[in-house]
């Protein structure tokens, strides 16, 4: 090389260059070639492997003269094989009536003519094994082709609908129609100039309170669109590019290979590709409830919605979205009405109730000053009668009536609280989008206030108390726990033990290429089995799929806790059972066992004690202990797969360790009340020591009782209402268990919470009070049974859950205090004026502004608080505790009473003592109850403790309400004089009206410390259900 080197810069000093480079070129060229035709030959050994990367590179050699091959033209042609790969075309086009019809029709004559399974991928360029390539322009093309996976959604209702809803209020439209009648009285006695104001004021009025309420009422209802939306979507599984990924429902296109497993929902119209003991529930589509077998000859055809029962396999897409059978439908539909909430129900009888006091209070106002009028008692401004008997006509009487008819209806409209069903749907609302921060999805609106009453909560063990992040510590062969499987164990236990993980699994094991690590997917104790076997049995999957055929599967059963499969040696021949499960079950099952050099032996009663001692160990040190089998079986035809007289292989112990907050969070429920019972399929041992270590059970609770389904399932309907309260821990359960278990707790009369992640969930999920699915683990029967989806899988989000299901009814019961408040002081200052003076203090604007205050800027304040921890320090409310509770009738009481005196004595002795006018009086008067409710609105903020200001500077919501309320009254007073028949108030003035309304401070700080008795004050004064 140096020679060469020194050559070179030897000629190229003396210029003479040609000669040197073209011999280094030819040299060059030759070496590239031999190195592209070596690649292009391993190329197409590796095709399989390549097409499934990412991107790979595909080079063209042309054969052509060497002494011309040109490496920069070569190096051009290399391109990525994305880029390269030409688009292929669709045999099939998407308005094909036969194909079109394929699944909703279920045409077997053209599955046959497709060719079947196989043809049909071939005809939407999709390989049964491979899927589809998977890239942008993939999926782009196939979405133009044959559409989205989506469905058109009705158009949710606009701005302008809402407040045409508002306005729809029959006392709003009575107003209205007072309004266009003063307004037309008002223009003829007074002229346009002046004649106008009365009526715009209240038509402007009316339409601010319904425009606020609209604004309102719009929001929610884009936000539980938004909700809506993200429950619907749901990750599946499909292959593409030959590897297993997640996608959004949304994303599936036709052509995709979908993987399912049991529990899980068709995404789309397809037909069975491969897999084993597949059974679908149709009943969703056909109404039909038993369960269909699917396969790939006589039964392929897979419709969009219905529900895999048993099972696994993998299916093609052939119609997505409004082409399927369900889409149809689904187009074809509107969404239904949200129904009221139990507490919405409440409330509007609760409205309905004090609705009629109002209009009892309203007719009464009218009558009184219906007769004062005529009879001359009432005076004008100049103290001189309202009504000239002398000079009588029809319009002085009309205007007097429709004047007097308004405000009675304006004291309808106070004193109906219809801003309760919208402090409800408002703090449901922030309640639903904080808990989705949280992680926790809302399906049910109702389920938001029932977790406040829950009162026992049955949880799973698996990814709710853990972290659901398995791993195999322990292995043993017999009797013997080896080190290094490969190297101390006999091959024959190793071959066997590779089959019974790699074949008898629904997870999958992928490998990209020689150097990347396998990826690995399934369900957690499928995915760490198989990282196991990869690396410590140095098992290759792919290998054992070509050494073996799979003759039949019996996939995991919650009865047995075991799932099975039947293979043939491709090699030998042999026929061999494989059985996988939880090992005492597989262990009873068991004649002999295999020991580290591969001999057989009997499992006499003392190898049996040894091995059920392993176990146990195992139990007691939070292990979950799975259990290798098989037996060698003469013939494979079979319906059944032999699970007798098996040969034990060996077991596995696999740890999932304790979430870290799940102590906390469990003693947060003790705290509050709330008993948490663990509900798993785990054997005693294991159960006990998860709970111990959980803080389920501890020292200091000797009556709780661990016990096992079975037992549970032996007793007497009595005998289990007897015991259920003592119940911490069930383990070795059946879904039907849990689903008992519910149904004792309900008849005790708790509220019972229940989680759960699998499709034999679903019936306690539905029985419970409020069921909670999984988001990760949960599969989409047992989303859709649940009422709140846990989307993290965490304990301690159900404890969230139960936080925000208090506030909620915190929240409820502090505007109820409040507007009752504002209710029954309007109620009685403007009757007990109407009575004695003819006069109301209030006019209709002011009444009108008065409402705006108390029902949306209140709810808008009070129902937006967060959850603190003194909720969690409360029992739990319960399923028939008082709206009112004894605290509010003492607050609100004390309150409203402050409020009548004040505003009384500024009625009767206002002028006198400040010295004002009528008009000043009345302004007075309108200035210091509106200041009052301001002030009120902190009182409202606590019923029971007497720092109302803790926390207020965190909640930005309730301080700017506050000021925006502020600065409107301001401006109402100051400004908008003519509009809401105010006068301008001085320094002074607004002085007095602070000191008034700061008064209800210390009025209600003090009024706390009267004792208020337990027993709810409705059971001593009525028997109608009105709270």
């Amino acid at each position: 090389m140096e020679e060469c080197a020194s050559c070179l810069i030897a000629v190229g000093r003396s210029g003479s260059r040609t000669p040197w480079i073209k011999r280094w070129k030819k040299a060059v060229n030759v070496i590239r070639t031999c190195q592209w035709m070596a690649r292009d030959a391993r190329l197409q050994f590796s095709l399989a492997v390549l097409s499934r990367t990412c991107s790979y590179v595909a080079i063209s050699i042309h054969n052509d003269d060497a002494a011309d091959f040109d490496p920069d033209a070569a190096a051009s042609a290399s391109k990525p094989a994305d880029a390269a790969a030409p688009a292929v075309g669709f045999s099939v086009a998407a308005d094909d009536a036969d194909f079109k019809g394929l699944v909703k029709d279920k045409r077997r004559d053209c599955f046959r003519r497709l060719g079947a399974g196989a043809g049909i991928a071939a005809a939407l360029a999709s390989d049964a094994e491979t899927g589809i390539r998977g890239d942008e322009e993939d999926v782009r093309r196939r979405r133009e082709a044959f559409g989205a996976n989506t469905y058109p959604r009705r158009k949710p209702k606009r701005f302008w609908r809402h407040v045409w809803d508002a306005l729809s209020d029959v006392f709003l439209s009575v107003l209205l129609v007072c309004a266009a009648v003063s307004l037309g009285f008002g223009i003829k006695e007074h002229g346009l100039k002046d004649g106008w104001y009365d009526g715009v004021s209240i038509f402007l009025a009316v339409f601010l309170v319904a425009a606020v309420s609209a604004v309102s009422n719009h929001g929610q209802a884009k936000r539980f669109d938004r909700l809506a939306s993200e429950s619907d979507d749901v990750a599946v599984t499909v292959v593409r590019g030959g590897r297993r990924q997640e996608v959004s429902i949304f994303d599936v296109v036709v052509g995709d290979v979908a993987v399912l497993k049991i529990g899980d929902v068709v995404p789309a119209d397809g037909v069975f590709l491969q897999g084993h003991a597949m059974q679908v529930d149709e009943s969703s589509m056909t109404g039909e409830p038993h369960p269909v077998h699917v396969d790939a000859d006589e039964s392929p055809f897979l419709a969009s919605g219905v529900k895999v029962i048993d099972g696994y396999g993998h299916m093609l897409v052939t119609a997505v979205g409004t082409d399927t059978a369900w889409g149809e439908m689904m187009s074809s539909i509107t969404r239904e009405k949200t129904e009221p909430t139990p507490l919405q129900e409440r409330l509007e009888r609760l409205t309905s109730s004090i609705g009629k006091v109002g209009v009892a209070v309203a007719v009464l106002v009218f009558a009184v000053l219906t007769a004062r009028q005529f009879t001359g008692s009432t005076k004008d401004d100049q103290g001189n009668p309202a009504f000239d008997k002398k000079h009588v006509t029809f319009n002085d009487v009309f205007t007097a009536l429709v004047s007097i008819f308004q405000q009675a209806v304006t004291i309808i409209v106070v004193a109906i609280p219809e801003g309760l069903p919208l402090a409800v749907t408002l703090t449901l609302a922030f309640s639903m989008k904080r808990m989705v921060r949280e992680h926790a999805l809302v399906r049910t609106l109702s389920a938001c206030e029932t977790m406040g009453s829950v009162t026992a909560i049955c949880t799973d063990k698996t990814g709710t108390l853990t972290l659901n992040q398995m791993k195999v510590t322990e292995f043993w062969v017999g009797t013997d726990r080896p080190n290094k499987a490969v190297a101390t164990v006999s091959d024959v236990v190793v071959s066997l033990l590779r089959q019974g993980a790699g074949l008898n699994t629904t997870g999958s094991v992928y490998r990209p290429d020689n150097v990347s690590p396998p990826e690995i997917s399934g369900s957690p104790t499928e995915k760490a089995l198989l990282s196991w076997a990869v690396a410590e049995l140095a098992m290759d999957s792919d290998a054992l799929k070509r050494s073996c055929k799979v003759l039949h599967v019996e996939a995991f059963n919650s009865d047995k806790k075991r799932s099975g499969v039947l293979i043939r040696d491709n090699a030998t021949g042999a026929v061999i059972a494989h059985w996988k499960g939880a090992a005492e079950m597989v262990l009873a099952n068991c004649t002999e066992y295999l020991g580290a050099d591969g001999k057989a032996r009997e499992l006499s009663v003392d190898n049996r004690r040894k091995l059920e001692k392993i176990i146990g160990d195992m139990a007691a040190a939070s292990l979950r202990c799975i259990a290798f089998a098989y037996k060698n079986v003469h013939g494979d035809n079979s319906a059944k797969i032999d699970d007798e007289g098996l040969t034990l292989l060996g077991f596995v112990g696999l740890k999932d360790p304790c979430r870290p907050e799940v102590r906390t969070a469990i003693e947060a429920c003790t705290n509050a009340g709330v008993a948490v019972k663990m509900v798993t399929g785990d054997n005693l041992l294991t159960a006990r020591a998860i709970a111990k270590e959980c803080g389920i059970i501890s020292d200091n609770d000797p009556d709780g009782i661990v016990m096992e389904g079975q037992e549970f399932r032996a007793m007497s309907p009595e005998q289990q209402l007897e015991m259920v309260d003592r119940i911490r821990v069930m383990a070795r359960s059946l879904p039907m268990d849990k689903l008992v278990l519910v149904q004792r707790l309900k008849q005790k009369g708790h509220v019972v919470a229940v989680t759960g992640d699998g499709t034999n969930d679903a019936p306690a999920l539905k029985e419970a009070d409020v069921g909670l699915s999984m988001g990760i683990q949960g599969t989409e029967v047992a989303k859709e049974s649940s009422d709140i989806v846990i989307m993290n899988d965490n304990f301690d989000t159900v404890v969230t859950a139960i936080r925000w299901g208090r506030c909620v009814f915190n929240n409820i019961q502090k505007f109820i205090q409040f507007q009752l408040t504002v209710n029954v002081a309007a109620l009685i200052i403007n009757f007990v004026s109407a009575v004695t003076s003819g006069k109301m203090p209030l006019t209709t604007v002011q009444l009108l502004w008065v409402n705006l205050i108390m029902d949306t800027m209140g709810a808008l304040a009070l129902a937006t608080d967060t959850p603190t921890k003194a909720l969690m320090r409360r029992l739990p409310i319960g399923r028939t505790a008082p709206l009112i509770s004894n605290a509010m009738w003492r607050n609100l009481a004390a309150q409203a009473a402050f409020q009548v005196a004040i505003l009384l004595a500024l009625q009767y002795r206002g002028r006198d003592i400040f010295g004002l006018s009528e008009k000043a009086n009345g302004t007075m008067i309108f200035n210091a109850f509106v200041l009052c409710q301001v002030f009120n609105e902190f009182n409202a903020r606590e019923i029971e403790r007497r720092n109302v200001f803790a926390g207020v500077l965190r909640n930005k919501m309730f301080l700017g309400i506050i000021a925006v309320t502020i600065a409107m009254q301001v401006v109402m007073v100051e400004l908008l004089t003519r509009f809401a028949g105010t006068q301008r108030l001085d320094l002074a003035q607004w002085g007095v009206c602070l000191l008034i309304a700061a008064m209800s401070w210390p009025i209600g700080w003090s009024v706390k410390f009267i004792p208020v008795p337990d027993r709810p004050l409705h059971e001593l004064l009525t028997a109608r259900k009105f709270f």
